[in-house]
């Protein structure tokens, strides 16, 4: 079986994210925090903090079985989390925050890897495997995200907020802007875009699921999917936030018009009513404690990735990956997470990344290595004028406005004229051959 070079290279990754998982673990015990190899212990029989995610990672692993055994799956999982639930609500018994379900689907995805090297030979074996890897990576990539997260706070001290909120003056502001609108729309449009921003990785596996429906049938997995885009994003994020750490406008430059904000770490109280003066802009301290996760924005990065492959699905996939999209940006903005700058870099990464992938499943050519290229060198620029050339984008904005606009325009169109060259084209239908009669 593991002569196969499928295996062969299903076994490399599983042993080089092991190996990451392991290096991340040493360094939050390094600040004297559990990683992420605890954390997704500890969720084994503790309240997890992400159960939603637990299930839609289940979903992914329940792709390989036959109806039948899904089924028996989500049972066992329903079964093990009600009885948890019971023994955490029982008199006198403590339990620490989180979400009350989950723990029965990580059972689940565990008991379905012991089956799997026990019970199955050959190719079954392995697609069994596949399933649980790919359930367990989304779970393992949200562990090491929030690692990641934490690594940037405690090794960054100082931000580049300045230099990219003078720079978004060529955008018009756009956060400040999306900030008083989400205010207005009252709690009902707050608690509907806190919850689309929060299970984002859901709404991924929902287009997954979709992707993979053939995967029991055809007893293999495509060469392409979202969630291979959505890991890929999450793995190389959070190296350029180590590079370009900026902590988000409600923390920079507010006091909080939802519950959180920069307190005295905040250089004035000025989101998202008061516009912000062009002032020369300086590296500022922050606290250890806030994550430097907003260039690029991944979120934006992760929704344009479900938008890109909810359009070859049914109408209700397709309209359900707009909205993500748009509810995404709008909360991304609004809550003042992001400036409209970390937007369009996070757009324009999500297409390079996406081309990554797709270009290495489907091999490489000269097509693939320009398109690359061009997203890497427009994603780069962006970042080298956000820092060197802010303040002449905030007096110029009618010149650097359309040109950030323009930039990422043209990945885009980029990237939607080479793939629609990398997508088969449908064989004409023969003709039924003309015989010749003789009168």
């Amino acid at each position: 079986m593991w002569r196969q070079p499928s295996a062969r290279l299903w076994a490399a990754a599983g042993v080089a994210g092991l190996g990451f998982l392991v290096v991340l673990e040493i360094a939050a015990r390094h600040y004297g925090l559990p990683g992420p190899i605890t954390n997704q212990a500890r969720e084994v029989l503790y309240t997890p903090k992400s159960g939603p995610l637990l299930y839609a990672s289940m979903a992914l692993t329940m792709v390989v079985l036959t109806w039948r055994e899904r089924f028996i799956a989500a049972g066992v999982a329903i079964g093990v989390d009600v009885v948890l639930l019971l023994v955490r609500e029982a008199p006198g018994a403590r339990v620490a925050g989180g979400h009350f379900f989950g723990n029965g689907a990580l059972w689940v995805m565990l008991g379905c890897a012991v089956i799997a090297v026990t019970r199955r030979t050959g190719g079954e074996r392995i697609l069994l495997l596949k399933g649980v890897g790919l359930g367990l990576l989304l779970v393992a990539g949200r562990k090491a995200g929030d690692t990641w997260l934490l690594i940037t706070s405690k090794t960054r001290p100082t931000v580049l907020d300045q230099y990219v909120a003078i720079a978004d003056h060529a955008l018009g502001d756009p956060s400040w802007l999306v900030g008083r609108m989400v205010r207005a729309t009252g709690p009902i449009g707050t608690h509907l875009l806190d919850w689309v921003y929060i299970q984002l990785a859901v709404a991924a596996v929902c287009v997954a699921l979709y992707q993979l429906r053939n995967v029991a049938a055809e007893g293999r997995f495509p060469r392409h999917h979202v969630v291979r885009t959505f890991l890929a994003i999450g793995l190389l994020g959070p190296g350029i936030y180590m590079i370009f750490p900026v902590v988000g406008p409600v923390f920079a430059y507010g006091s909080g018009a939802f519950g959180t904000g920069g307190g005295h770490w905040a250089v004035a109280d000025l989101w998202p009513n008061t516009p912000l003066p062009i002032t020369t802009p300086h590296p500022m301290p922050y606290d250890g404690i806030t994550p430097r996760n907003c260039m690029p924005s991944l979120h934006t990065a992760w929704a344009t990735a479900i938008f890109i492959h909810s359009r070859k699905g049914p109408r209700f996939l397709r309209f359900a990956g707009t909205f993500w999209l748009v509810a995404t940006l709008t909360a991304t903005l609004g809550f003042g997470y992001h400036y409209g700058a970390d937007l369009v870099a996070g757009v324009v990464f999500a297409l390079t990344v996406e081309a990554t992938m797709r270009s290495l499943a489907r091999g490489w050519d000269r097509s693939a290595t320009r398109l690359v290229a061009h997203g890497t060198t427009v994603f780069a620029a962006l970042l080298v004028s956000y820092r060197y050339l802010s303040m002449e984008m905030a007096e110029h904005p009618w010149v650097f406005g359309p040109l950030i606009i323009l930039a990422m325009l043209s990945v885009i169109d980029g990237y939607i004229r080479t793939t629609r060259r990398w997508d088969p084209k449908p064989a004409p239908a023969r003709q039924p051959e003309r015989r010749l009669e003789l009168v």
